[in-house]
């Protein structure tokens, strides 16, 4: 494993009064006060929205600068070491990809579209089940390259399909459940290993389950997941170098994603659908519609004879 050494940080000290800043820099408002900042900065610190850690710059033993590097940092002789990323066993991988006859988020996609098209869904996003709780799903997160990054562990109800958030919202990481010593976690999109080879345009929407009923819909898209609203990092945007992009943002997120489509417009051509702003009644936006919402809606028979403007 290749390590870089950096001059030690200075000490950093979280500020107890976290309003004193507006906006995190995920570009989330801060009126919950969940973006923590260090005393002496105004965009550094951590967000316990996003979960991301923010730091100032660090120098390398060659003076050069680097931002950012990565989330986690430990320390050796008085030193920080910036850590490769982790990668999830391959043999973890494959023992979810059984017992799809208990995962009660495929049980709810046969209802919606038949086996036959639910057991391509399965195949093509490594669709996994986890026994942390009975008849749990797991989304991978496959990188561009086919590295296992981690694996989202969520319960969905077989007969609606929403996830379950009662008495506890029921998300969990397949690297926190290992256990996995000095895990490195570094996110990529849900469903990126499939932009290997393929020059499809690509559709981004928030939720794993969102991407994988669109594909249904709309399979001239190649849909990935960002994972949650403030997912559309500067990392994982570097996998869509040069390519044509369509972002849908849930209802209560499309400012905040067109502002996300002109900061990366020089990684690729990003547009942004308004689909669900023109569509989605004051309720729903509250509610935060997101595109699954809509689109099941329609029977997928009778879904070519509707127009939808993409």
């Amino acid at each position: 494993m290749t390590y870089k050494t950096f001059e030690p940080l200075p000490k950093l000290i979280l500020d107890k009064n976290r309003f004193r800043v507006k906006d995190c820099p995920c570009s989330k408002s801060n009126k919950d006060g969940k973006f923590a900042p260090y005393i002496g900065y105004e965009n550094k610190g951590f967000c316990h929205a996003c979960g991301e850690i923010f730091l100032p710059e660090l120098k390398s033993n060659n003076n050069e600068s680097w931002k950012n590097p990565i989330k986690r940092l430990t320390k050796a002789n008085n030193r920080h070491e910036i850590k490769a990323a982790s990668f999830i066993p391959v043999t973890t991988f494959k023992q979810s990809l059984k017992h799809h006859t208990e995962n009660n988020f495929i049980k709810y996609l046969i209802a919606l579209f038949g086996s036959e098209i639910t057991s391509k869904l399965v195949s093509r996003y490594f669709i996994g089940t986890s026994t942390h709780w009975s008849g749990a799903t797991v989304f991978w997160q496959i990188d561009i390259a086919g590295k296992i990054r981690t694996g989202k562990i969520m319960f969905y109800n077989v007969i609606t399909g929403k996830r379950i958030k009662k008495p506890y919202n029921h998300t969990n990481w397949v690297h926190s459940v290992l256990n996995l010593p000095e895990f490195a976690l570094q996110q990529c999109f849900f469903g990126e290993h499939l932009l290997q080879g393929n020059n499809m345009p690509v559709a981004i929407v928030e939720s794993e389950k969102t991407a994988i009923i669109a594909n249904v819909y709309l399979p001239q898209f190649i849909w990935i997941a960002a994972g949650n609203k403030t997912g559309l990092t500067d990392k994982k945007c570097k996998a869509l170098q040069g390519r044509k992009v369509v972002l849908y943002p849930d209802s209560n997120a499309f400012e905040l994603w067109t502002k996300k489509a002109k900061e990366h417009s020089h990684i690729a051509c990003l547009t942004v659908s308004d689909l669900l702003e023109r569509k989605a009644t004051e309720d729903e936006r509250k509610q935060g519609l997101d595109l699954a919402d809509y689109l099941i809606k329609f029977d997928l028979k009778d879904f070519q004879n509707h127009e939808i403007n993409k």
